[in-house]
Protein backbone atom coordinates (compact mmCIF):
# COMPACT_ATOMS: atom_id res chain seq x y z
CA UNK A 1 0.00 0.00 0.00
CA UNK A 2 1.20 3.58 -0.51
CA UNK A 3 1.96 6.07 1.61
CA UNK A 4 -0.84 8.32 0.84
CA UNK A 5 -3.89 8.46 3.89
CA UNK A 6 -6.22 6.68 2.02
CA UNK A 7 -7.83 3.44 2.29
CA UNK A 8 -7.27 2.65 -0.79
CA UNK A 9 -4.63 2.83 -2.56
CA UNK A 10 -4.04 6.00 -5.85
CA UNK A 11 -5.52 4.11 -9.16
CA UNK A 12 -1.29 4.73 -11.09
CA UNK A 13 -0.25 3.65 -14.15
CA UNK A 14 2.34 1.43 -12.16
CA UNK A 15 -1.02 -0.32 -10.88
CA UNK A 16 -2.48 -0.64 -14.03
CA UNK A 17 0.82 -2.64 -14.96
CA UNK A 18 0.78 -4.84 -12.47
CA UNK A 19 -2.88 -5.76 -12.99
CA UNK A 20 -1.95 -6.09 -16.96
CA UNK A 21 1.27 -8.75 -16.09
CA UNK A 22 -1.27 -10.37 -13.54
CA UNK A 23 -3.92 -11.38 -16.56
CA UNK A 24 -3.30 -9.69 -19.38
CA UNK A 25 -5.91 -11.41 -21.40
CA UNK A 26 -8.60 -10.63 -19.02
CA UNK A 27 -7.19 -7.33 -18.91
CA UNK A 28 -7.39 -6.73 -22.08
CA UNK A 29 -10.71 -8.02 -22.94
CA UNK A 30 -12.17 -5.69 -20.51
CA UNK A 31 -10.40 -2.73 -22.00
CA UNK A 32 -11.81 -3.81 -25.19
CA UNK A 33 -15.54 -4.45 -23.36
CA UNK A 34 -15.25 -1.32 -22.25
CA UNK A 35 -14.22 0.64 -25.39
CA UNK A 36 -17.72 -1.02 -27.03
CA UNK A 37 -20.03 0.17 -23.80
CA UNK A 38 -18.97 3.80 -23.65
CA UNK A 39 -18.67 3.88 -27.55
CA UNK A 40 -21.15 6.27 -28.63
CA UNK A 41 -24.22 4.29 -29.99
CA UNK A 42 -28.04 4.66 -29.35
CA UNK A 43 -26.85 6.82 -26.10
CA UNK A 44 -24.44 9.51 -26.50
CA UNK A 45 -20.89 9.45 -24.55
CA UNK A 46 -21.75 11.62 -22.17
CA UNK A 47 -25.12 10.18 -21.21
CA UNK A 48 -23.10 6.86 -20.72
CA UNK A 49 -20.85 8.90 -18.39
CA UNK A 50 -23.75 10.18 -16.62
CA UNK A 51 -24.99 6.31 -16.26
CA UNK A 52 -21.84 5.19 -14.71
CA UNK A 53 -21.32 7.89 -12.30
CA UNK A 54 -24.81 6.84 -11.07
CA UNK A 55 -23.81 3.32 -10.91
CA UNK A 56 -20.41 3.65 -9.45
CA UNK A 57 -22.11 5.07 -6.40
CA UNK A 58 -24.59 2.23 -6.29
CA UNK A 59 -21.70 0.00 -6.06
CA UNK A 60 -19.67 2.29 -4.13
CA UNK A 61 -16.34 2.09 -6.30
CA UNK A 62 -14.24 5.22 -5.62
CA UNK A 63 -12.16 4.39 -8.65
CA UNK A 64 -15.19 4.54 -10.54
CA UNK A 65 -16.59 7.60 -8.95
CA UNK A 66 -13.49 9.26 -10.02
CA UNK A 67 -12.65 7.78 -13.28
CA UNK A 68 -16.22 8.51 -14.41
CA UNK A 69 -16.76 11.94 -13.26
CA UNK A 70 -13.67 13.08 -14.81
CA UNK A 71 -14.76 11.54 -18.13
CA UNK A 72 -18.84 13.03 -17.71
CA UNK A 73 -16.99 16.35 -17.69
CA UNK A 74 -14.82 15.82 -20.42
CA UNK A 75 -17.69 14.97 -22.96
CA UNK A 76 -19.63 17.77 -21.70
CA UNK A 77 -21.79 16.89 -18.52
CA UNK A 78 -22.12 19.90 -16.25
CA UNK A 79 -21.92 20.05 -12.59
CA UNK A 80 -25.88 20.09 -12.13
CA UNK A 81 -25.98 17.12 -14.19
CA UNK A 82 -23.53 14.76 -12.55
CA UNK A 83 -25.10 15.82 -9.01
CA UNK A 84 -28.55 14.63 -10.18
CA UNK A 85 -27.57 11.92 -11.72
CA UNK A 86 -25.74 10.93 -8.34
CA UNK A 87 -29.26 11.96 -6.61
CA UNK A 88 -31.41 9.65 -8.72
CA UNK A 89 -28.40 6.71 -7.98
CA UNK A 90 -29.23 7.41 -4.20
CA UNK A 91 -32.88 7.12 -4.89
CA UNK A 92 -32.45 4.29 -6.79
CA UNK A 93 -30.33 2.54 -3.75
CA UNK A 94 -33.00 3.80 -1.05
CA UNK A 95 -35.71 2.40 -3.15
CA UNK A 96 -34.38 -1.01 -3.27
CA UNK A 97 -34.51 -1.21 0.50
CA UNK A 98 -37.75 0.35 0.89
CA UNK A 99 -39.16 -2.52 -1.87
CA UNK A 100 -37.29 -5.03 0.08
CA UNK A 101 -39.45 -4.01 3.42
CA UNK A 102 -41.83 -6.37 1.54
CA UNK A 103 -39.73 -9.41 2.26
CA UNK A 104 -39.19 -8.98 5.77
CA UNK A 105 -43.46 -7.84 6.18
CA UNK A 106 -43.75 -11.53 4.61
CA UNK A 107 -41.47 -12.83 7.02
CA UNK A 108 -43.05 -11.13 9.71
CA UNK A 109 -46.81 -12.20 8.73
CA UNK A 110 -45.35 -16.10 8.41
CA UNK A 111 -43.96 -16.19 11.95
CA UNK A 112 -47.10 -13.69 13.71
CA UNK A 113 -49.34 -16.34 11.80
CA UNK A 114 -51.18 -13.66 9.72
Amino acid sequence: MSNNNSVFPPATPIMSQKRADLAPEQVEAFRNFSKAVFKEGALDEKTKQLIAVASAHITQCPYCIKGHTKQAKQKGATNEEIMEAIWVAAEMRAGGSYAHAALAIDEIEKIDGL
